[in-house]
């Protein structure tokens, strides 16, 4: 049983003959009857009563009828809804990511994607840290994974879309907090810090920015949110490590840049191969006002 075969009963059924179903659907009436016959021999009886001069409905073609009907309806429905989702009208994206991205970076990309594509709707999946976004996405959540790149090793399609700076954000009683100018790492070694979780992606990349100015952050407190940490750090309660484009416009006093700056690399991925929403998303990002890293700056992996 094929759609085709449900499209010509139909067609019989209405106009009241092969002839003139054959005529409608621009087929020849052999082509037609022997498809009927084909569809008869699976349901298992007539389900036209052959007549001089057209065709009528057996009681089991009465009962065929409207799950006939029902059936291509469906499968119409279906392919209308496939289209649009390749033409990217009414279709849907399913983005993956991590918290500080979801308030930084994608909101002012959807913004764009969805001025291009005014029928696109978006669904976030957030993750605390990058091993569970990449962990989700294998495992077949989201259309496109935006992040941190991941490791070369790593199968499926992924792209470059550039690098994300960090910035130290400090409070008006800070020494620094006189001089615009950028902050070196090392003069923070003796300030509180404001921290994220064990479980969250970004503490591990204040530690090793701390690091690899050669000491260990003190904690001051803890928080998950990334721009409360920033407003946090604003208020005095510590210093905090943030990406750049988390940090609300009110806050833009606190902010110093870093000596040596601190970038890292963002990408996005996918499992198998690009979807078209995705392809638009990418666009949108790569749009975005990205900055290039100077030659000296420290580059997380």
């Amino acid at each position: 049983m094929n759609l085709r075969q449900l499209e010509y009963l139909i067609a019989i059924a209405e106009d009241g003959s092969f002839r003139a179903a054959a005529h409608r659907l621009h087929v020849a009436a052999p082509s037609i009857s022997q498809q009927i016959r084909l569809l008869e021999l699976e349901v298992g009886g007539p389900l036209l009563e052959r007549l001089p001069r057209g065709a009528r409905l057996t009681p089991a073609g009465r009962a065929f009828l409207p799950e006939a009907r029902s059936a291509l309806l469906a499968a119409q429905r279906a392919q209308r809804a496939g289209r649009a989702a390749l033409t990217l009208e009414l279709a849907e994206i399913e983005i993956a990511t991590v918290f500080s991205l979801a308030v930084g970076l994608l909101p002012a990309a959807i913004q764009r994607m969805c001025d291009a594509h005014p029928g696109i709707s978006v669904q976030l999946h957030e993750f605390a840290h990058r091993d569970l976004l990449e962990d989700a996405v294998d495992a077949g959540v989201g259309d496109v994974a935006i992040g941190p790149m991941p490791p070369p090793e790593r199968h499926g399609p992924s792209v470059f879309l550039g690098h994300e700076s960090f910035v130290a954000v400090i409070g008006r009683r800070h020494p620094a907090f006189a001089s615009p100018g950028p902050l070196r790492l090392a003069s923070l070694a003796h300030d509180d810090w404001i921290l994220f979780p064990a479980t969250h992606g970004l503490r591990g990349i204040v530690l090793a920015i701390c690091a690899s100015a050669g000491f260990t952050p003190r904690d001051s407190i803890r928080t998950a949110q990334v721009e409360a940490a920033a407003r946090l750090a604003a208020a005095g309660v510590g210093v905090a490590i943030v990406p750049a484009n988390i940090v609300p416009p009110d806050l833009d006093a606190h902010v110093r840049v870093t000596d040596p700056p601190i970038f890292r690399k963002l990408g996005a991925y996918t499992r198998v191969e690009w979807s078209p929403q995705a392809d638009a998303l990418i666009s949108a990002l790569l749009a975005g006002p990205w900055v290039p890293p100077p030659a000296d700056a420290f580059i997380l992996a």
